[in-house]
């Protein structure tokens, strides 16, 4: 299957990711967001134990406020499943959270190219984008985020917001 022109990954082609996304493309404002989450949760499954314990570790050190713990967690995930797009995009939120830009980048295009429609790790790439001056990226990352989730309010607004900037309206 063939998805912003990228392969998607066995993981990413599961009949419920696909009914998921289905529906995404067909509801309204009110049920894109419990959509997405449940798109989200699925990301997370990985099918192993081992792998989901470092997983649920590293959400733990994220969620106290230690991203160098978290960071390694992600990072011995990756090293284990290492066509895991979520571990990908986690080890990329420690990166982000402890000012490793280059590298917070990097993991999200690894996460992008297991997962093409991770609309998540889209979202953290255009931020990025925009911090290090690149904003016509991150217009185009929001487009692609809008394409997925037609009704994302923060892709919506960040995409005006951008557009304004750009346009040099922005106050």
């Amino acid at each position: 299957m063939l998805v912003l022109g990228f392969s998607l990954p066995a993981v990413a082609q599961t009949d419920r990711l696909d009914q998921l996304f289905a529906e995404l493309s067909q509801t309204d404002e009110d049920g894109s967001l419990r959509i997405e989450q449940q798109i989200i949760a699925e990301w997370s499954k990985s099918g192993s134990a081992s792998i989901d314990l470092l997983l649920q570790r590293g959400q733990d050190a994220l969620d106290d406020g230690a991203a160098e713990a978290a960071l390694d967690h992600f990072s011995a995930l990756v090293d284990h499943a290492p066509d895991f797009a979520e571990g990908y995009f986690l080890r990329a939120t420690s990166f982000y959270l402890l000012d490793e830009i280059g590298p917070a980048m990097a993991d999200l295009g690894e996460a992008l190219t297991r997962n093409p429609r991770h609309f998540e790790a889209m979202r953290g790439l255009a931020v990025m984008m925009e911090e290090t001056g690149r904003p016509q990226a991150a217009l185009e990352l929001y487009d692609m985020i809008l394409q997925i989730v037609p009704y994302s309010m923060q892709a919506r607004e960040d995409r005006a917001r951008l557009h304004q900037q750009l346009d040099g309206q922005a106050i």
